[in-house]
This record gives C-alpha cells, structure tokens and sequence, in this order.
C-alpha cells in the first residue's frame, strides 16, 4: 500500500484525479470505474484533499486501519518532501519569465487531464440512475455556473448537488 500510494502521489502535482484513475482501476485492478467513481464522489465530500480521503478508503478496506495508514502515509510522505524542496527553488526564482511560463504551461495541461479522466470515466453514467442525458445536463449547468457565470464553485456545487441527490432519490424511491 505504501509503495503504491507513493508512486500514484509522485506521479501528479496539483492534483493526482487522473493518475488515481489509471493506477487504481487500470494498473492494479483494485476497483472498477463505477467503484472508482462512486468512492471518489464519497471522497469529494469529505473534509481534505479527495485523493487522499480516497488512499485512506482503499487502504482501510482492503487491509483495515494498518492498511490505511500505510496509504495515507505513502500518499504523503515522499510529496511533502518534494514540496519543501521545491517551495526552497520557487522562492528564489518565481520571477523568472521561464518559470512563469513553465507554471501556466502546467496549468493547460492539468485543464486536459481533467477532461481526459471525464471521458474516460463517462462510461460509469450508464449505470447512474439518473441517465446519460441528465448527467450531461447537470455537467453543463455547471460548467455554465462556474465558468461562464462566475459564480463560486461552492454553490453551483451545493445547488446542483441538492437538484441530483433529490432526483436519484426520487427515481430510487420504491
């Protein structure tokens, strides 16, 4: 568990979604997509970062507290020490036109391996109660909230997420 919690965190900066993906689902087969999708959901409502909520998830069920501490601490350990170092070079040289370019440069290509992970992971829709066409149509209301509109993630979240759970609860109700 820590090794490959180490890896998987090594393998992503600013955000490891699609790199726990790959790792979690394709590499090892430790889940499917939809169980990889639905314990995601479950870790973006926790408190904390979501890959690590998700570490302590897979760790636990897998191997109970043990496991899930030596994924939380694979998660952890190795980045916190890259980050320190890397904290010590960005002081002295965030100015630098060639780091400011290289910065947003990374930004562009974190935008495409989100989306990446959204298509791939569109297949786990299929089997959500709420249909593909639904699905789809909260994904653009909140693309239209956030990023047309401007209004705060928070609560294009927090509306929608009220609108989607009332719906599924409606269409699971026996």
């Amino acid at each position: 568990m820590f090794i490959a919690f180490s890896v998987l965190a090594l393998q992503g900066f600013g955000g490891v979604a699609v790199v726990a993906q790959h790792e979690l689902v394709e590499r090892h087969r430790w889940m499917t997509n939809e169980e990889f999708v639905e314990e995601w959901a479950v870790a973006q409502i926790m408190p904390g970062p979501n890959v690590v909520n998700m570490s302590l998830m897979i760790g636990a069920r897998s191997f109970g507290v043990p496991g899930a501490l030596a994924a939380l601490a694979g998660m952890l350990s190795i980045p916190l020490v890259l980050v320190l170092l890397l904290a010590l070079v960005y002081s002295r040289y965030s100015g630098h036109p060639d780091v400011i370019g290289a910065l947003r440069g990374m930004g562009a290509v974190a935008a495409g391996l989100i989306f990446a992970m959204g298509l791939k992971l569109s297949s786990a829709m299929k089997t959500n109660p709420l249909g593909v066409p639904l699905c789809i149509a909260l994904g653009v209301a909140c693309f239209i909230g956030t990023a047309l509109l401007r209004f705060p993630l928070f609560y294009v979240l927090l509306g929608l997420g009220a609108v989607s759970c009332l719906l599924t609860y409606r269409r699971l109700k026996p």
